[in-house]
């Protein structure tokens, strides 16, 4: 088959022809029609985890047709289109994934390639509304949102929610799931035009960040009390700038983040913590209930997913790159 294979750290994905993987107990092989990037995928070929072995196939997201079933797996899969969950092993405890978690792609061959083998517990079946490449950007970037908006960030009807970094792919997911939950959603990017996009998706209004009084100007602009407005706050920069979401945070209200793309937090006044009672929370990923409830949520809502560009498999380098210079305004896909 062919795959796009990190085969050296720090050197461009190479197209070639390798083995096609074969089903064993439990195990199904997809033919895949469409995958999808994150940023998962760039700091991988940037050897920025530990263990990495290589050569690899990267890429966690995944939708396609099951092409052939192994031993102790119920032969109707056979023929159905699915998306792959990429969470695995998630472990008993939905608070906290154990030892043995991992994320397709890595250690396991990914989502890269004509063909790929996962465990049929990992699949769901597409929407029928959603193309394969649509369908293609869910698993790691909306199950990811979906925990941090929901089951961390536990949303309540009525709640103001404010989304940074509007243009990345689970900040999006971020955002169409508040909204077609109800929820008044304000915005923030580094682009004014990331920032209108946000609005016409429904969004009720953003600010730009590179400003230095972003976050008055945000309260003034949500006409929000002193104290702060938004209940839920999620967040994928971290860095000096997150002490701010302490000053838009209403009493009571969650902020959680999953990611650190500006660096370490600094500067949060303890103080402006405590007597407002707010919790600051940590997500990634997300188990196997809040996948397929994700799932059920996107199918019911009929939620269609931001694509920016799609590249043939051939191309994977030039997606990946573009993923890294992050100018694109919803998910990058590959076409297989």
């Amino acid at each position: 088959m062919k795959a796009a294979v990190i085969k050296n750290l720090h050197e461009p994905l190479v197209i070639e022809e390798v083995e096609q993987p074969q089903p064993q107990y439990g195990d199904v092989v997809v033919q895949l029609k469409a995958a999808s990037l994150n940023h998962r995928d760039v700091w991988i070929q940037k050897g920025l985890y530990p263990k990495i072995t290589t050569p690899i196939i990267p890429g966690s997201d995944g939708a396609g047709i099951v092409s052939e079933v192994g031993e102790g797996v119920n032969p109707e899969w056979l023929g159905q289109e699915v998306i792959i969950n990429p969470s695995q092993n998630w472990g008993d405890n939905p608070d906290f994934y154990g030892e043995e978690h991992k994320i397709l792609g890595l250690p396991d061959n990914g989502t890269f390639a004509e063909f790929v083998k996962v465990e049929a517990r990992y699949l769901v079946k597409k929407p029928a509304f959603l193309s394969f490449e649509q369908a293609a950007t869910l698993p790691l970037g909306a199950l990811t949102a979906w925990r941090a908006l929901h089951t961390r960030g536990k949303y309540q009807p009525g709640d103001k929610v404010l989304v940074t970094g509007a243009g990345g792919g689970v900040a999006l997911f971020v955002i169409q799931f508040a909204i077609a939950a109800g929820a008044e959603v304000w915005v923030t990017s580094g682009s004014d035009q990331k920032i209108q996009k946000a609005i016409e998706l429904g969004a009720k209004g953003g600010i730009n960040y590179k400003n230095p009084t972003w976050f008055r100007d945000l309260l003034v602009k949500a006409r929000g009390p002193k104290l702060g407005y938004f209940n839920v706050v999620i967040d994928s920069a971290g860095g000096a700038g997150f002490a701010r979401l302490t000053d838009i945070a209403a009493p009571g209200a969650r902020i959680c983040f999953y990611g650190g793309g500006t660096g370490n937090i600094t500067d949060i006044v303890p103080a402006k913590v405590f007597f407002k009672q707010l919790n600051i929370l940590g997500t990634t990923m997300g188990t196997e209930s809040e996948f397929q409830d994700m799932i059920r949520f996107v199918e019911q809502k009929q939620i269609i997913p931001i694509i920016d560009t799609v590249f043939p498999l051939d191309e994977a380098e030039k997606a990946l790159r573009l993923m890294d210079s992050g100018q694109q305004f919803g998910k990058i896909v590959l076409k297989i």
